[in-house]
């Protein structure tokens, strides 16, 4: 993507965020990034949007196993799974982040929708946050409908709105246009950070280089104002 110059100190950063539920390295991008964002003074003046990206379109609607949901798309056995996700585990704990081994995974394009439709309400990161948080802390079961009426109560949306989209097939279109479009743009996984449509950011980086890409498109961090 092309860059241009920073923008003013008083404009808004969209900052997007392409990422599918049950990816380890979108949970942990993610908080790195709301970390870059909220060391800055000016961190109101950005704002996260959430961006639908399957990674296992073809994932079967009831749930199954971590583990075999692994094995059932990259192949491999158990413990080569479970030892990988200790790692994972032992990566998120150091950096303040719970994170549970016992998850279940299933087809997320159920939820996707329901992010297009909190998206709407100017809620979709909020929404998908807190059911990504309580996912992998373990608290959660974000495959029933339920307990996802819950979460978007929670943040502020209608719960009766988010079991008539789970029922039926409403942004569906949208949430296939948003990988396209995420792909157009350069994404290969998730997750996959653009910032201002003017830079791209790959993968999960750290917080230092989140922060050096929120400098390079709306510029230094501002010295705080003295009343």
């Amino acid at each position: 993507m092309v860059e241009q110059g920073a923008r003013s100190e008083e404009s808004q950063v969209v900052v997007e965020v392409w990422a599918d539920l049950g990816c380890p390295w979108c949970y942990l991008g993610k908080h790195r990034l709301q970390a870059a964002i909220s060391r800055r003074p000016d961190a109101g003046r950005f704002k996260i949007v959430m961006r639908s990206f399957e990674l296992d379109p073809g994932a079967p609607q009831e749930p199954e196993k971590n583990e075999e949901s692994f094995i059932r798309t990259h192949g491999g056995v158990a413990a080569q799974v479970l030892r990988a996700e200790r790692q994972m585990q032992a990566m998120a704990r150091k950096e303040g982040l719970e994170y549970s081994l016992d998850r279940l995974n299933a087809n997320t394009f159920g939820l996707h929708r329901v992010v297009q439709y909190a998206n709407d309400q100017g809620l979709g990161f909020e929404f998908f946050s807190a059911v990504q948080d309580g996912f992998f802390v373990g608290v959660l079961n974000p495959f029933d409908a339920d307990a996802l009426a819950g979460v978007a109560e929670s943040v502020g949306l209608d719960g009766r709105r988010v079991r008539e989209v789970l029922a039926g097939n409403e942004y569906a279109g949208r949430v296939r246009a948003d990988r396209r479009e995420g792909v157009e743009l350069g994404a290969t996984g998730v997750p996959f950070v653009v910032l201002d449509r003017r830079l791209a950011a790959p993968g999960a980086q750290k917080v230092a280089v989140y922060a050096q890409l929120l400098e390079r498109v709306a510029g230094p961090v501002p010295n705080e104002r003295v009343s």
